[in-house]
Parts: C-alpha cells; sequence; structure tokens
C-alpha cells in the first residue's frame, strides 16, 4: 500500500468535469485508495455538493460547462478555505497555474497521456493535497487554539525567542504589573517585574526556562509581584514550539494564578490537621463499618472510651464484639437514616464497664454503609445516679429530726453518691470546743481504726477544714503534713466543712478515688447535710422557744392568778381588823378557785420548837394532824425549816426524795407535789410562817416564789399594824427596864465622849432626810454639840434651848432611832437615859403584845443587855386624852409644837421666843403663832369636847 493509499482512505472525493480522465481516476480511487469518489458535470453541482458538507476533497478539470475550475475554486473558497482543491487539465498553461494559485488551490496538475500514467500522477498529487489540507487546518487549528489559549484572560501568557527574552504578553499577564509591553520587550524573562528578586524566585523561573529549551517542557509553582498585603503564587508551565525543522522557534509560558488554590490548599491541610488532632483528641468515638460488622474505619481516640488502640479494635473482628449484637433495627434505620442516643454498655481493656451513648448513620464513606459515633456517658450516668441518690438523702433529711438522724444518713448514702465505702460525720461540741465523731461506716473504722475526738485547734485535717472553713481533698492523703494517723490504711480521701455543725469526712483505700465529678458531688451532699443540720438547729430552736413561750404564757397565766390573788388580799388585809382575820383571808384567798391545793399558816412555840398551825384553808385532808413541824434547818418539812432559817424554803418536786424524809410520803398522798413556806417577818419580828402547797412540780418557781416572798412581807406588817393599834386600845402595858452597855448605842457615845448625863423623853420624828431625837443634857450642852458633830451617826446638832450649862438638842440622825422600830412592833420607848458609865431603857409593851419579841429585838440591837426590872402599869386615865389630841395632828403641827416645848416657848417666864422657835424652824413667827394657836385649839377640844373627831387634822385647819 503507497502513502497515497493511507492519505485518502475513507476520503470523499468530489470529481467535476466529463474529461476521459474522470472515470478513469475515479475507478482508481476506489480500487486502490479505499476513498469514495462522486463525479458531478456541472460547477453547480460540485459547489451544491461542497456545501452540503459531503465532501472531504474535490479534483475539477479546468474546462467546465458554462465556467472554469478556477470560477468553482473561487465559489468554493467562499465555503472553505482549507478544502482540498485540485485543478486538472489537459491543455494546461503557466497562465492557468498562475489563477489556480492565486484562486488557492491546492494543486495543479497536467493531465497528458497516456491517461493511466496521468491517473497515478492525479492519486499521488490528490494525496498530497489531502495531506497537505490536513497540516494547513493543523496549523490553523493550532493557531486558533493558541490565539484563544493566549487571549485567555485568566491565564498569563508569555511569547520569548528561544534565548528567554520577551517577545509578546496578554492582557492577564500585563494586568499583574504596572508597565506595559513596550517597557518590557526584548528583556530577559525571569529579570522582568512580574518575579519578586528578593526570594530567588527569578532564579527559579530562569531554571524552567532553559528547562524547557532543552527538554521541551518545564513547570513550576513560583511567588509573584506582592498583592496588596499577601504575595501571589504562580503556576507556571513552559513549553518549546519547534518550527518545521525541528528547530527551536519560540517559547510559550502560561502561569495560572493559584493563589486561592494554595490557600484552599494549605486551609484543607489545617482543616485535616485539626480534623485528625481533634479525632485524637475528642472523647467521643467514631467507627465506620459494612453491612456485614466490619471496621473499614477506626477513629484514632478509640483507646479513650475503650483502652483499645484502632489495631486493635479491628483484630477483634465486628462491631458486635465491641458494642453488643442487636444494637438497633436495621429497618427502622434504613426508613429514617439515622437513629440516635441509643444506649447501650460495653467492656473496656481493662474490664471496666461503659455507658455508652450510640448514633448509627446510613452513610457511604471508603466503602463503608454504617456510621457510629460514640460518647461514653458512664460519668454522666453516674452522676445521673449520685444526684438520684442525692435527692432521695435530701427527702429523709426533711423528716430527721435531729443532728445524730442526719449524721447517720449522710454516713448511709455516701456509697450511693461518691461510690466510696469509708465516710464518717464529726460533730462540733461547742461546750469542751471538739470535734466528736457522731456517724461512721463500717469501712471506715476497717481502714483508719475508731475515730478519735479532736480540738478544734486546726492541727489535724478535719480541725483544720472546719476552722478555716476550706474543704479539703487529697489524691493521696498521706502526703497531708496534718495527718494524725500515719498508720491509715485510707489513700483518697476529703474532708469538707458542713457549716457551724462539723465536718464530712470520706476516702477509699485506692489512690485518686476523687475525680472532678466525685469532688462536685462531694460539695453538693455536704451542701445538703449542712442544710438540713440548719433546719434541724433552727426547727430545735423554735421548738425551744416554743417551749419557751409556753412557759413563759404558763408563768404569766400563774402571775396573773398570783397577782390577782395578791389584790384580793391586799383589799382583805386592809379591811381587817384582827391577826385572825388576815390568817384566814390569807389561807382561804391562796386556795380559792384552784389557785393552790392548801395552805397554811403557823406560830413557833418556842417551848416545844415547832411550828403550830392557827389557821388554814383548802384541801387539808388530816395532813396538819399527821405531822408535827419541828423548827430544824434540815430533813423536816418546809414549815420548819423556813422558821429555823428565816428564809423561804420551797420543794420542787415533793417525789424527789421520798425514802430520806418521813413527811414527803403524808405529803405525796395527798397529792401535794410542791411545797413554798414563807416566814412572816416584819422589822426582824417574826410573826409566824406561811406554807403553801400545790397539786403540780414547779409550781413556785421564778416569779411566782419572789410574789409569795414577797406577800409574806405583806401579811407580816399587816400583822405588825394590827398589832401597833391594838397596842394604841389597850390600856394595860408591861413596862420593862434594861441596863445596856454598847459604845456603838449614839446616846451611851455622847455621854461618855462629853462626860455629861443626856437622855431621851420622847420626841422622835421620822422624816424623808432621817430622824429627829430631841435630847436633854443636864450639864455640857457645847460638848455634846461638839461631840455630836463628829460622829457619823448624827448628821446635824441643833440646840433648842439653854438652861445654863444645860439644855435641850435636836440630833439629826442617819439609821433609825430604836424608838422607831420598837414602835413598829407596838412597844413604846418611854425613857433611855445615859451618862459615862451606863445607859437605861425603859419599854412599855400593850397588854396585847408578847414582850419576848421586844426584848429579842433590844438584845438583837445592843451588844450588852441586862433586863433589870419587868411591871404592869394601867394608863387608862391618860391614853384616851392623848391619843384624841395625837390623831388631831399633823406632822408639821407636832414638829412644831415639839420644838416650842422642848425650847422652854412654855415655860414661865419664856426661855426662848415665839421668834426664836420660828428661826429654829425656818419658818416666819407668823406661822409659828398660828400653828400654836391652832395646837392649842386642838389640845383644848380633846380635854373638854365630847364630841371632837378622832381625825387627824384637815385642811380646815389651816396650816399645812
Amino acid at each position: 500500500m503507497t502513502s497515497s493509499d493511507d492519505a485518502l482512505r475513507s476520503v470523499r472525493v468530489l470529481l467535476v468535469g466529463t474529461s476521459r480522465w474522470v472515470e478513469p481516476f475515479a475507478a482508481a480511487l476506489e480500487t486502490h485508495t479505499g476513498a469514495s469518489a462522486r463525479t458531478v458535470g456541472t460547477a453547480a453541482a460540485a459547489l451544491d455538493a461542497v456545501r452540503d458538507g459531503a465532501t472531504d476533497c474535490v479534483v475539477s478539470e479546468y474546462a467546465l460547462d458554462g465556467s472554469t475550475g478556477v470560477a468553482l475554486l473561487e465559489r468554493v473558497r467562499e465555503v472553505s478555505s482549507v478544502l482540498p482543491f485540485v485543478l486538472a487539465t489537459g491543455s494546461g498553461s503557466e497562465t492557468v497555474a498562475s489563477e489556480a494559485v492565486r484562486a488557492g488551490a491546492t494543486d495543479y496538475v497536467r493531465i497528458e497521456a497516456p491517461v493511466e500514467r496521468s491517473v497515478e500522477t492525479l492519486l499521488d498529487r490528490t494525496a498530497g493535497a489531502v495531506r497537505s489540507a490536513e497540516r494547513a487546518a493543523t496549523r490553523a487549528e493550532r493557531a486558533e487554539q493558541f490565539d484563544a489559549t493566549f487571549h485567555d484572560t485568566r491565564t498569563a501568557t508569555w511569547v520569548l525567542d528561544p534565548d528567554g527574552s520577551l517577545v509578546r504578553a496578554n492582557r492577564a499577564a500585563l494586568e499583574m504589573i504596572d508597565e506595559g509591553i513596550e517597557a518590557v520587550r526584548g528583556e530577559p524573562y525571569w529579570t522582568l517585574p512580574w518575579w519578586s528578586p528578593e526570594d530567588g524566585t527569578r532564579s527559579d523561573v530562569r531554571r524552567i526556562v532553559e528547562t524547557a529549551l532543552e527538554d521541551g517542557y518545564g513547570n513550576a509553582v513560583v511567588t509573584g509581584p506582592p498583592d496588596e498585603a499577601s504575595a501571589r503564587v504562580v503556576d507556571l508551565s513552559v513549553r518549546l514550539v519547534e518550527n518545521e525543522r525541528g528547530e527551536p522557534a519560540s517559547v510559550v509560558v502560561e502561569g495560572v494564578d493559584v493563589t486561592e488554590r494554595v490557600d484552599l490548599e494549605r486551609d484543607l491541610r489545617r482543616s485535616e490537621e485539626l480534623h485528625r488532632v481533634t479525632l485524637n483528641n475528642m472523647t467521643d468515638t467514631v467507627l465506620i463499618t459494612g453491612e456485614d460488622g466490619e471496621y473499614t474505619y477506626v477513629c484514632p481516640n478509640v483507646h479513650f472510651i475503650f483502652g483499645y488502640t484502632d489495631e486493635e479494635i479491628r483484630e477483634m473482628g465486628t462491631i458486635e464484639e465491641l458494642l453488643g449484637e442487636d444494637l438497633f433495627d436495621r429497618e427502622r434505620l434504613a426508613a429514617e437514616g439515622v437513629l440516635k442516643n441509643i444506649e447501650c454498655t460495653a467492656t473496656d481493656r481493662a474490664g471496666r464497664e461503659h455507658t455508652l451513648l450510640v448514633n448509627v448513620r446510613e452513610v457511604s464513606i471508603q466503602g463503608g454503609t454504617l456510621l457510629y459515633s460514640c460518647r461514653d456517658i458512664t460519668k454522666r450516668k453516674q452522676r445521673e445516679e449520685a444526684l438520684a441518690t442525692l435527692q432521695g438523702t435530701a427527702r429523709e433529711f426533711l423528716y430527721a429530726e435531729t443532728h445524730q438522724e442526719i449524721a447517720q444518713h449522710v454516713v448511709e448514702d455516701t456509697r450511693g453518691v461518691l461510690d466510696l465505702d469509708a465516710s464518717a460525720v464529726y460533730r462540733f461540741d461547742a461546750d469542751d470546743n471538739a470535734l466528736r465523731p457522731a456517724a461512721y461506716s463500717p469501712a471506715m473504722t476497717e481502714l483508719n481504726g475508731p475515730l478519735p475526738t479532736v480540738g478544734a485547734d486546726g492541727a489535724t485535717l478535719p480541725s483544720y477544714s472546719f476552722v478555716e472553713g476550706e474543704p479539703l481533698f487529697f489524691d493521696d492523703v498521706h502526703d497531708a503534713d496534718r495527718l494524725a494517723n500515719r498508720a491509715t490504711d485510707l489513700r483518697s480521701a476529703c474532708y469538707i466543712p458542713l457549716g457551724n455543725h462539723g465536718v464530712f469526712v470520706a476516702g477509699s483505700a485506692e489512690v485518686g478515688a476523687f475525680d472532678d465529678v466525685t469532688r462536685e458531688l462531694a460539695d453538693l451532699l455536704a451542701a445538703t447535710a449542712e442544710a438540713a443540720f440548719d433546719r434541724v438547729t433552727r426547727e430545735s430552736r423554735l421548738r425551744e422557744q416554743d417551749r419557751t413561750l409556753q412557759r413563759r404564757n404558763e408563768q404569766l397565766t400563774a402571775l396573773n392568778r398570783i397577782n390577782e390573788t395578791i389584790r384580793e388580799i391586799d383589799q382583805a388585809l386592809v379591811r381587817a381588823e384582827t391577826r385572825g382575820e388576815i390568817d384566814h383571808a390569807v389561807c382561804e384567798l391562796l386556795t380559792a378557785d384552784d389557785r393552790f391545793d392548801f395552805a397554811w399558816i403557823g406560830t413557833v412555840d418556842p417551848t416545844a420548837e415547832t411550828v403550830e398551825p392557827r389557821a388554814w384553808a383548802g384541801a387539808e385532808r388530816g395532813y396538819l394532824d399527821s405531822l408535827s413541824f419541828p423548827v430544824r434547818a434540815s430533813e423536816v418539812e418546809p414549815a420548819g425549816r423556813a422558821a429555823a432559817t428565816g428564809e423561804v424554803t420551797g420543794v420542787a418536786n415533793v417525789a424527789a426524795r421520798l425514802r430520806e424524809e418521813a413527811w414527803r410520803k403524808d405529803a405525796l398522798s395527798r397529792d401535794y407535789l410542791s411545797v413554798l413556806s414563807i416566814p412572816l417577818v416584819y422589822n426582824d419580828l417574826s410573826h409566824g410562817v406561811l406554807t403553801v402547797y400545790a397539786g403540780s412540780r414547779d409550781a413556785f418557781e421564778g416569779t411566782a416564789r419572789a410574789v409569795l416572798a414577797e406577800l409574806g412581807e405583806t401579811v407580816a406588817a399587816a400583822s405588825s399594824a394590827i398589832e401597833r393599834k391594838n397596842a394604841l386600845l389597850t390600856t394595860s402595858v408591861t413596862r420593862v427596864e434594861f441596863a445596856v452597855d454598847d459604845p456603838t448605842f449614839v446616846l451611851s457615845r455622847l455621854a461618855r465622849e462629853a462626860d455629861c448625863s443626856l437622855s431621851y423623853r420622847g420626841g422622835v420624828q421620822q422624816t424623808a432626810e432621817g430622824s429627829y431625837v430631841f435630847v436633854t443634857v443636864e450639864d455640857g450642852v457645847e460638848r455634846v454639840e461638839r461631840a455630836a458633830a463628829d460622829l457619823v451617826a448624827v448628821e446635824e446638832v441643833r440646840r433648842i434651848s439653854t438652861d445654863g450649862s444645860g439644855g435641850v438638842l435636836r440630833l439629826g440622825l442617819s439609821q433609825p432611832f430604836l424608838a422607831l422600830e420598837l414602835a413598829d412592833h407596838g412597844a413604846v420607848l418611854r425613857r433611855a437615859s445615859a451618862d459615862p458609865a451606863s445607859t437605861t431603857l425603859v419599854i412599855d409593851v400593850p397588854e396585847s403584845i408578847d414582850v419576848r419579841p421586844i426584848t429579842r429585838l433590844v438584845r438583837e440591837s445592843f451588844a450588852d443587855v441586862e433586863l433589870r426590872a419587868k411591871g404592869t402599869l394601867d394608863r387608862a386615865s391618860d391614853r384616851d386624852v392623848r391619843s384624841a389630841f395625837l390623831d388631831r395632828l399633823t406632822d408639821r403641827q407636832l414638829e412644831v409644837l415639839q420644838t416650842a416645848y422642848y425650847s422652854g416657848f412654855f415655860e414661865s417666864p419664856r426661855e426662848s421666843t415665839g421668834e426664836d422657835v420660828a428661826a429654829t424652824l425656818g419658818i416666819s413667827p407668823a406661822a409659828f403663832y398660828q400653828h400654836a394657836r391652832t395646837v392649842q385649839r386642838k389640845l383644848f377640844s380633846a380635854v373638854f369636847d365630847e364630841r371632837s373627831r378622832p381625825l387627824a387634822a384637815s385642811a380646815s385647819d389651816g396650816v399645812e
């Protein structure tokens, strides 16, 4: 097969003309070349065939019917500039050949005889025309492609000479610099401003150009000129272009700006690195398997949950070995595409069980179809369970009523909340300033031994946590400086203060048992316990306050009843005219309305030394007849003890010492559960003993005791007042005379220091400022005045009258005078005389008053007392007039009368004038004379007027 055969195979040749060579040529084409031949006789038909596009080559004779082959050629070139066109003629000339060339003929062939030779020539020339046309088409296509590439705005293109100098640059390249093409044409390409001179880029560009000149192609990624803040990255491709002779014709350089791609690749690498680091460090694990469960991908962080490496996971086989069978419903997954939060359990390499939440998703990645994302929620599950236990503990705390119950609950629930066996609660004892173990688990005793009481001084771990208010957590408590028990088997331990209530302790024999979750839960448990302790303390205080308030209310109620009783007794005392009425009124009112069960008043019999009942009321039930009441200080009925000691005596609980004192059985058999006995004493003079019994314990505590003690004083004062009243009405008196030897007695001391005799003959006055006593001095008034001025007991000395060296003095005393104390008991100090050697007292005691208390009062008032005389007198003749007269005087009138009398105003001749007496009293003379006339009128009225009023002076007297 010839080259023409290869060139014309499958080529569609259009033969135009009717010459005799046409048919042989057509037959030769089909026979020898495999081309297809089509013959037309006219130019018009040929032109239509060309326009139909069914022609690959045209072979035409020159002479055509009505036209020429050159004319046809011109029309064909209007349709296609590259279609091979061979003009063949038997009568050709140079002129025809020239016309054919000018019209664009591919070849011109002269047909000569014999025709067969010309046919072979025409075959060769036609094949050459086809090949030439093909080359031209290829060049044209390449030119178009180059133009398209050169003018591509996305690619910078440079055309270089074989020596590397710049010839052309397209617009995309020129836009990369600020200069035009004329400024850079002819310069070496690698020196142009497209490339940075600082980082070796120009050397790289020169090297790839030289490589292309040697090998035909070069490629490199280089850094272009900066674009704003960042440098441009350019991917350069260099191709050598050769001419037809294979010689270097030019170098074409194409540059693509890959800055964005490089940035994307860099970001992608960073993202991949981040993805790789994230997968290696995140706690969730991702697994991908096929439908058969075989792994296609294992996340590199799989060891976080399972403890296995990714290779070990793959060696385990299918995922069912890891997560268990029947983890999810495949049909449901197919319907929903993803199944979330499937909870399952898995065992890690160390044999620990983990709770997982698994999400399963359908995928198509790396040959896998199922993606599993596993999250370890073991700690969260433990926390949920611990919080549930803690919630139950908090509910239990709500029903706890004591601190001990709360401490026990804390210890019992520590296992469920913290998963720790050893625990204890120390309670703070404020009285001893110490922390005492209130509750502890058996494991705590096994690991640590018995827990000792520790002082709240900060020296030990529990104490330090409590004092500083600071929670302490130890991975190994043996590293702590304040660990007291170095032999303890505890390793991990925590000490958490419970406010002011104590310390919570928990621990384990393992090192590092406290992770973040356990610490948080321990703090929550301690905070819950502290709140419970606060609640119980608060409620305990409220209950105590309620009890205190209740007690106070009960005491107030009792006090109100007692006060009501006291008011009624006070009213009865005012109305009573005899001591018997007082006694009975007091006993009856104390037992009225179930105030107290029983009350009685007794008198001390000095002979028998017993208390003898004289009045009683209430549920006596034979009690007074069944007992005697000896006067002793102990082991007797309270009435006897009160009489012996003179103090209020009470028994809060009669049943307390039942076998030690016999009277308690009798009292208890009558339901007397508490007793109070009050001595009736007024001005050191006893009027008996009041004893009250109640049917409840502690009935006489606190205020009730104090009120009843005051009642005793009131009753005694009322009895004393009755006695004084009876003394005034009694005409028969017992006069007793005492010899006194006591240097503290004011009259005795004045007599010795002034070396004179003086006497008191009445006229004592009691004012708000003190007592005033009129003293008669026989000789040495001035000495007495000087001696009195030096005595602390004498606050004021005033001379009332003078008779030679004697006279009358008014002494102001800082202490009550004996006459006033005797008067309070119904007795009258008739005379008190003293000289340097002795002192004598004369006292009148009314018949209604026992002399013995008066004698005892005198003996108690002075150091050395001797009874010299005792006799009975009847003073009925002067008592009525004197009493009637004195009852009519006011205190001021009595003072004026006494001062005038002792001043000698009523002597004849007068020893003192009215002006002298007025000056002594500090009043005007007119006021003195008015007082004197008033006193005289009242005296005469008492003596002569049978209708005189037995009343004290009224305002009608005209003088205050």
